[in-house]
């Protein structure tokens, strides 16, 4: 993505894999992503989407704003559960242990500092 040019976030057609092996607790969830670009810094930007089901996760260094849909993350160590939807702008640290409960397919665009991509 080009300095004033306009990325059609929602719109974007993002390919899926299955969340397989110890990823998955339950449900048949598929995750995809697209990079759309880099800041000047080189941050990476992009867009990631998941569907219904419940996963484990290792975060890296990210924020994101959620675009459509809905999930409840759970903390391994111990923090309070988010719910997250559109609009909701959120901060992972590299190594948090997850767990994404996904009620609705969830869309977001994500920006990684340059040393997380």
């Amino acid at each position: 993505m080009k300095s004033g040019e306009v990325f059609a976030a929602l719109a974007a057609e993002i390919a899926h894999e299955a969340v397989e092996g110890e990823e998955r607790v339950s449900g048949a969830p598929t995750t995809g992503s697209l990079e759309i670009g880099t800041t000047v810094d080189g941050a990476e930007l992009g867009v990631w989407e998941i569907t219904p089901g419940v996963v484990r996760d290792v975060e890296v260094d990210e924020v994101f704003v959620v675009l459509a849909g809905s999930a409840t993350i759970e903390f391994a160590d111990g923090r309070p559960a988010i719910d997250v939807s559109a609009g909701s702008v959120v901060r992972l640290d590299a190594g948090m242990r997850t767990t994404w409960t996904v009620h609705e397919t969830l869309r977001k665009i994500y920006v990684l500092p340059p040393s997380a991509g």
